[in-house]
């Protein structure tokens, strides 16, 4: 029978199907973080119980340390470093692997994993944080848990799972120049709205996820869970095969080759059957912007705000409605051209080498306008660290940004530091709830091209005619 990636997958990893129509998978590796990771040790040794192969469990610092120079434990979030302290004791007391703040290795838990080649193609790998999908863009079969699922993986590198449906979206066509792995699933979720992924696993396709290096296919997983996946996944080729050699939790020689050997075994058979196909032309897009307080309100940078009153579901209509409230927009409004006071670049989302490389491409030469106040924030300290060697953080303070260490920062509030009150931000990161950034904060997500434009214009901005 043909099978889907995903079939493949699931069946290599199969403990035992249960009678209650549940699986029970096995979990090759598991990350944590500071925010949920304490929590999860603590409770796991208070059951008495050990981590059953520590030697696959890994934990970051990211999500509550502060990104000023000169850091310490000491952060802005309100008992902040009760958990830095508690995670680092956990950690050590259950023999974890640990990225501490000061390590080289320390970053964003996404950023990292495949970074260090924690994440590879053919693995279960979970985390308790809900962007874990990012992982898939190496061909990895990576999810989001809670923290009592995340004590059952360290306990017994196993979970219960029941199986989702599977879909299948092809993108077709190229893409324009000036139009990244960001606009395409901005532009998909606004297609098919937040909930278009609910109940399924799902595999990105076609040409133009195949032209994409392997940063910009995990920029798309990132946002698969805004979709409302349960996961996603692109299957690895030789583009992913070359990404991971080398680093450091990779395989290596002859165990490299016979990996390779497996993985090349796992795209889906040509006449695999998938639940539910979903194809995206994707030759004319135009890059992406929000304009509300869901991913799904979005549009083209060349577009405006829609009107409520053409949308026929009263449910969608009130959502945008009070979006729109919220945002302190008309419909009608051209995005471009909306007066900005923050521009964020970070995030799990859009924080590596290359999207730092793209962003410092449109800033070069030119400076933040005038009352705005421009932050990039790298997805993990080598990421940092390699900027540096190619200049690209001179570039980026020359032009007026705020250069910092690697971590979370401001994608989400949590009662640390944020952007004013209903001050505009355009931000890179992957979510524009209402408060993400800040109490009343107003942010339209975009990719990390469009953000420095913006920053630049002191507006929202299209970056291919500023840098044209």
């Amino acid at each position: 029978m043909a099978r889907t990636i995903i079939d493949k997958l699931w069946d290599d990893h199969l403990v035992a199907n249960l009678d209650n129509g549940t699986s029970l998978l096995y979990i090759d590796r598991v990350f944590l973080h500071e925010r949920t990771g304490s929590v999860t040790l603590k409770e796991l040794a208070a059951a008495k119980r050990r981590v059953r192969d520590p030697g696959q469990v890994f934990c970051t610092m990211d999500h509550i340390v502060d990104t000023f120079p000169g850091r310490g434990d000491a952060t802005r979030m309100p008992g902040g470093t009760e958990f830095i302290t508690q995670t680092r004791a956990a950690a050590q007391a259950a023999g974890i692997t640990l990225f501490d703040i000061g390590d080289e290795r320390q970053g964003i838990v996404h950023v990292v994993s495949p970074e260090q080649g924690i994440a590879l193609p053919g693995v279960t790998l979970v985390c308790p944080d809900s962007h874990t999908c990012t992982l898939g863009g190496l061909g990895a079969l990576a999810w989001g848990i809670g923290s009592t699922e995340a004590e059952h993986a360290l306990a017994t590198k196993t979970l219960v799972v029941r199986r989702p449906r599977s879909m299948r979206i092809n993108f077709t066509g190229r893409l324009a120049p000036g139009v990244g792995a960001k606009d395409l699933i901005m532009a998909l979720i606004g297609a098919h709205t937040a909930s278009g992924g609910v109940g399924y696993v799902i595999e990105f396709a076609g040409e133009a996820i195949r032209a994409l290096p392997v940063e910009g296919r995990l920029t798309l997983c990132n946002m698969g869970v805004e979709f409302g996946a349960w996961t996603v996944i692109i299957a690895p080729d030789d583009t992913v095969y070359e990404y991971v050699q080398g680093r450091p939790y990779a395989p290596r020689g002859e165990v490299l080759e016979r990996a390779i050997d497996y993985w090349r075994g796992l795209p889906s058979d040509a006449d695999a059957r998938f639940d539910k196909e979903i194809a995206l032309d994707c030759s004319r897009l135009a890059p992406q912007v929000s304009w509300g307080t869901s991913p799904q309100h979005e549009t083209g940078i060349d577009g405006v705000v829609p009107d409520p009153a053409g949308e026929a579901d009263a449910n969608r209509r009130q959502s945008m409605e009070r979006a729109q409230a919220y945002m302190g927009l008309q419909p009608g409004t051209p995005l471009a051209g909306l007066p900005i006071q923050g521009a964020f670049i970070g995030s799990c989302t859009n924080s590596r080498l290359s999207d730092l490389r793209a962003a410092a491409e449109v800033l070069k030469g030119r400076k933040v306008a005038s009352g705005v106040r421009a932050i990039c924030v790298p997805g993990s300290t080598q990421v940092k660290r390699a900027a540096e060697r190619e200049g690209l953080d001179k570039v980026f303070l020359e032009a007026g940004f705020e250069w910092r260490e690697s971590g979370c920062s401001m994608c989400f509030y949590a009662g640390g530091e944020s952007f004013g009150f209903e001050e505009r931000v355009v931000s890179s990161t992957n979510r524009n709830f209402e408060n993400r950034q800040g109490p009343h904060t107003r942010t339209h997500i975009a990719s990390p091209v469009t953000v420095a434009a913006s920053a630049i214009a002191g507006r929202l901005a299209d970056a291919r005619s500023i840098a044209g």
